[in-house]
């Protein structure tokens, strides 16, 4: 019997690559396992030499793993692409998030805006920066700890509203969703996945790879609040 195959995922992939892997489990009889973190402590346990076969993170950060050497060449695929979403504690009216001047107003209306650790979160400093609002946010700002959703600390009251992938938002409990950002204030990740240049079973990872990446995977990663890479 084949070993199982271990993989390694941000926090933004957990929902998709946790069904993904039951689903691998039942049609194809192999056993997959993924251990999700903030996705700036799995790009730390892959350099101290974690073992593992595949990994799952922003394309990005991928990227950089690939250029130092971790990653078994020609394996690096495009998976999922999560859009940015806003959501606010339950108890709270909902803002409109139609156009950037909606935007503007919920940003300058929150007393406390949480944000996270991930490229979602460099991207809304980003973004805020665009906007001319740092100046006026800065103080205001809350950057949850890193594998924490952002999310958690609307529910907690440390936040009145919250920026982070729709996957993270979606199931927490005592927060609405808004929506994605408007227009050119969009902000969106893709997520990728390639097999480790360590692992003991490069040829089944690359199986479970295609199959992360493949049509069937698509119905569960839109359940999941993201779409393929693919289109």
């Amino acid at each position: 019997m084949e070993q199982q195959i271990s993989g390694l995922s941000s926090m933004a992939t957990r929902p998709v690559v946790t069904e993904l892997s039951e689903r691998i489990r039942l049609d194809h009889r192999i056993p997959v396992h993924f251990a999700s973190a903030g996705g700036i402590e799995i790009a730390r346990r892959v350099r101290g030499g974690a073992g593992a076969d595949l990994l799952v993170l922003a394309h990005a950060a991928l990227a950089q793993l690939e250029a130092e050497g971790f990653l078994l060449g020609g394996t690096v695929r495009p998976l999922w692409v999560s859009q940015v979403v806003a959501a606010v504690p339950k108890t709270a009216s909902v803002p409109s998030l139609e156009s950037e001047a909606d935007l503007r107003a919920a940003l300058l209306s929150a007393q406390r805006i949480a944000y996270s650790t991930g490229p979602s979160g460099t991207a809304l400093v980003d973004l805020i920066t665009r906007l001319n609002l740092t100046g006026v946010l800065h103080d205001r700002l809350v950057q949850a700890p890193p594998g924490v959703p952002a999310g958690s600390l609307l529910s907690s009251g440390r936040a009145d509203l919250a920026f982070q992938q729709h996957s993270e938002l979606m199931d927490l409990p005592d927060v609405v969703v808004i929506g994605p950002l408007p227009g050119d204030t969009a902000i969106s990740s893709t997520f990728s996945g390639a097999v480790l240049a360590t692992s003991a079973q490069p040829g089944l990872a690359r199986d479970v790879l295609d199959f992360l990446g493949s049509d069937a995977s698509t119905k569960i990663a839109r359940a999941r609040g993201m779409h393929s890479a693919a289109g």
